[in-house]
């Protein structure tokens, strides 16, 4: 049975948040770096097939969000069936930048208050689905742990080429810690001129210790002289 949604009409989606910049500006330098990056996470992993991917930052504030859900959108782009999920389940943003409703989501699929197929949405942009992170819980790092997140994972392998998710940052709480060891891959948001350097290193030390494959970081707010260009992916 198909995960996938009936689309809303475009008038009741008729505008995305300003940092989806992959959609609305696709031409733009910007985009080009969002595909850039595209490009280096399908060559980081030669011998393994690259499934789902987690985006974290150190601390807050330093674009994960933004490049998450920007990087989601170039792998619809690319024609991959691809899966959207808010697990900030403390600060979620993804139903604000895809204009969605949040009354159901990761958080009910998890504790059986919803089934899969009826709680992922689609997007006005082709190919892209969305799970939204659903009412805030309790005991988030908790539920990203639990057996059902093994089973929602291998629900949505069946349906999409890729899963992004987006999750808190590693040194506030320990979500993305629990959830990066489930990924194939883990990608490191951190802002230029703000995000320390020793804060930015104990970040990837916790990722290792969790058995994170961490494919590299993405420096953000970096701007350039007689550039716009302002993101970069670096390896580790």
């Amino acid at each position: 049975m198909a995960l996938r949604k009936k689309r809303k009409p475009a008038s009741l989606v008729a505008t995305t948040s300003r940092h989806l910049i992959a959609d609305k500006l696709p031409k733009s330098p910007i985009s080009e770096q969002y595909r850039t990056i595209r490009t280096n996470i399908q060559f980081s992993l030669v011998d393994q097939q690259l499934r789902s991917i987690m985006v974290t930052s150190s601390g807050p504030a330093e674009g994960k969000s933004t490049t998450a859900s920007n990087m989601a959108v170039v792998f619809a782009q690319q024609g991959k069936k691809v899966l959207f999920v808010d697990a900030d389940l403390r600060k979620p943003t993804a139903h604000y930048t895809f204009q969605q409703e949040n009354f159901k989501g990761l958080t009910t699929v998890l504790t059986k208050q919803s089934e899969l197929i009826e709680t992922i949405k689609a997007t006005r942009i082709a190919n892209l689905d969305i799970l939204t992170s659903g009412p805030i819980p309790p005991n988030p790092a908790e539920l990203l742990s639990s057996r059902a997140m093994e089973e929602l994972l291998a629900a949505a392998y069946k349906q999409y080429d890729m899963i992004v998710f987006d999750t808190p940052p590693v040194l506030a709480v320990t979500d993305a810690q629990v959830l990066a060891n489930k990924c194939d891959g883990t990608i490191l948001v951190v802002a230029s001129g703000s995000t320390d350097k020793d804060r930015a290193a104990k970040a990837k030390e916790l990722l290792e210790s969790a058995k994170a494959k961490l494919l590299g970081v993405v420096l953000n707010r970096k701007k350039q002289k007689d550039s716009s260009y302002y993101y970069y992916y670096g390896t580790k």
